[in-house]
């Protein structure tokens, strides 16, 4: 039996490096796209980090090149598509809004265009995100939740979300959309709170820093580890049909909960070392995100697996690690 062929754009983000190392344990052969750069050797890091750079294929290309992936897609006629790539980081949207929405949701259309017109048979996984929530009309958010984003990254992924669903309506693509809610791993890039926290707690523990600076640290999430959310993806692209699925733990945690845990596994106290900062506040916050993963549990068999409390501790620890060897 031939192995399995899968493309993941994003390859070289967090939940990319989780998803083609699980896809290799299954057996996969793994390609991903890699957008140039002129950083080109530490692009690979999270790939390295795990073991695994040289087990899969890098293709040179981007989302905002259509020709960049068809030439792609005919050349490695995968048998699914996860579509992982996106300027990510909500608080540079503010800053790049139409970046973001050149790449974050017309990129995500130029792929599905892409499998559409080269290989139509190709399941497809695309990364929508609980940002699309945004002002939350329900308490706990599920797939028939309305949707209002707050970023225009939110804004972005939305339009990306609903023309997976027109693709899937219009041309009977097997393609379907992950509704994560936030998820960490010692993977997480430095611009994110949760490794924001943990590299700053790693640092005050080793003396390299005196002070952590955030914004505001009340606001609610419902975090999660990267490496459980990767397995749902892959989960849905085995359905013999392709549907949407909110992926969360159901259990939102403040920033400053999240900073205690930090804190208390080094043994320090986040009073003494937390800085409120107004200019790292938001133009328009999400206060709280509550997923209810009730029907990926149904459906999927899914549920999370590593809990939060778990997973920022390993994430201090890394840290910790990876500092003491660059001092």
């Amino acid at each position: 039996m031939a192995k399995k062929r899968a493309l993941i754009t994003g390859i070289t983000g967090q939940d990319g490096a989780y998803l083609a190392q699980l896809l290799l344990e299954k057996g996969y052969d793994v390609f991903g796209v890699v957008r140039r750069s002129s950083h080109a050797g530490v692009f690979d890091h999270r790939l390295k980090w795990l073991g695994i750079a040289s087990d899969v294929q890098i293709f040179d290309g981007n989302l905002t090149d259509l020709s960049s992936l068809l030439r792609i897609v005919e050349e490695t006629t995968p048998d699914e598509v996860y579509n992982l790539a996106a300027q990510s980081f909500v608080a540079a949207s503010w800053q790049q809004p139409l970046l973001t929405g050149q790449v974050t949701g017309l990129g995500a259309a130029a792929v599905l265009e892409s499998i559409r017109t080269r290989q139509p048979q190709a399941r497809f996984y695309q990364a929508s995100t609980s940002e699309m929530f945004g002002l939350i009309q329900e308490p706990m958010q599920s797939e028939t939740t309305p949707f209002y984003p707050r970023s225009p990254y939110g804004i972005a992924k939305l339009y990306a979300h609903w023309m997976t669903v027109n693709y899937r309506e219009s041309f009977g693509l097997h393609a379907s959309s992950g509704i994560l809610f936030n998820h960490e791993s010692p993977l997480r890039g430095t611009e994110f709170v949760t490794r924001k926290v943990t590299d700053g707690v790693a640092r005050i523990k080793l003396g390299l820093a005196k002070e952590l600076r955030l914004g505001n640290i009340d606001v609610k999430r419902d975090w999660g580890h990267a490496k459980d959310y990767v397995r749902a993806m892959w989960l849905m692209l085995q359905q013999e049909t392709p549907d949407d699925y909110v992926i969360a733990t159901g259990r939102t945690t403040t920033v400053r909960d999240m900073c205690a845990i930090a804190f208390d596994h080094v043994g320090l106290n986040p009073d003494d070392h937390i800085v409120i900062d107004p200019a790292l506040f938001r133009p328009a916050e999400v206060e709280v995100l509550l997923g209810n993963p009730g029907k990926a549990k149904r459906v999927l068999g899914w549920s999370a697996e590593i809990p939060l409390e778990t997973m920022i501790r390993e994430m201090v620890d890394a840290d910790l690690a990876r500092l003491r060897v660059a001092v």
